[in-house]
């Protein structure tokens, strides 16, 4: 049986940038075993699959795989779906619920000027997790002096909005530029995300390369090997925890672009977005654009 997949590259307008994302279609009749299989095959970060919906009322079910195991959410497999569900049907605009393992997520997704556009509301807000790790222990791991960790009133923290960071705020682009995962020294010390995985670093700084970002960030996925992640939304739906925490923006509607990957040659932007609501986050959004790469047919 031929399957119909497409190639997306997310968080981006320009191909070969972002996060490369593989979206297989016609996916009703794979089990979680085929699917697992696959995502190895592609072996992108995430790679989604495209199932009926539960509900009639919603566009469809998505289950997202990394190369190892299936994640209950994540930001780039999102806005990159929507994207090309939206594209496939020929909408320029279009409001519908992707139904994920975290639960129903709201998708809205609008065109301008050749580019597409997608933004989420998150299933579940950030929400902090104790870390009993040393943050001293914690820069080590990444190659970091105790100088260099932290700004302002930022420190190390645990957050999670569906899936579990490690926020690390650092000086600057010169101390974001220099980390290096040390697996060993991670694994001794870092939270679990799962009994298979670690929770992974996700490094910031407010010093940025482009000046309508308002933060700079790197996130490592641990491992052997370990590797870097060129835009993350997931971690971007954790960080508004951390902002929330040590910035305390002012009632409303905040708008703020996150910039990754640009160490490994693949920029990206992100947007965060924050309602905030007597001093509390009411609601929150990721959005960003994507781009088609490939398409093909998948024989299995």
């Amino acid at each position: 049986m031929a399957r119909n997949y497409l190639l997306y590259d997310v968080f981006t307008t320009e191909r070969l940038a972002g996060n490369p994302l593989a979206v297989v279609l016609d996916s009703d009749g794979l089990d979680t075993a085929g699917m697992q299989a696959l995502a190895r095959e592609f072996n992108l970060s995430e790679t989604v699959f495209v199932l009926p919906p539960d509900n009639p009322k919603h566009r469809n079910r998505i289950r997202i795989f990394t190369p190892d195991y299936e994640m209950p959410f994540a930001g780039h497999p999102t806005v990159g779906s929507a994207i090309a569900l939206a594209e496939l049907a020929g909408e320029a605009t279009g409001i519908f619920v992707l139904e994920e393992n975290i639960g129903p997520v709201r998708c809205a997704v609008s065109k301008h000027d050749g580019s597409t556009f997608a933004e989420f509301d998150l299933a579940k807000l950030p929400e902090p997790l104790e870390l009993k790790a040393d943050p001293e222990a914690i820069g080590a791991a990444l190659g970091l002096a105790p100088h260099e960790i932290g700004f302002e009133n930022h420190r190390v923290a645990f957050w999670s909005a569906g899936v579990p960071y490690v926020t690390i705020p650092v000086a600057g682009l010169e101390e974001a530029a220099k980390i290096r995962l040390d697996n060993q020294a991670w694994s001794e010390l870092a939270p679990r995300k799962s009994e298979w995985a670690f929770a992974s670093p996700y490094v910031y700084c407010r010093e940025r390369v482009h000046h309508d970002s308002a933060f700079h960030v790197r996130m490592i996925v641990p491992g052997n090997p370990s590797y870097e992640d060129p835009a993350t939304g997931s971690a971007a739906a954790a960080f508004a925890g951390a902002i929330m925490h040590f910035d305390a923006p002012t009632d409303g509607i905040t708008q703020l672009w996150i910039e990754q990957g640009l160490e490994m040659g693949r920029p990206s932007r992100i947007r965060l977005e924050l309602n905030v609501d007597g001093g509390k986050l009411a609601s929150a959004r990721i959005g960003g654009h994507a781009i088609k790469v490939a398409e093909g047919k998948l024989f299995v």
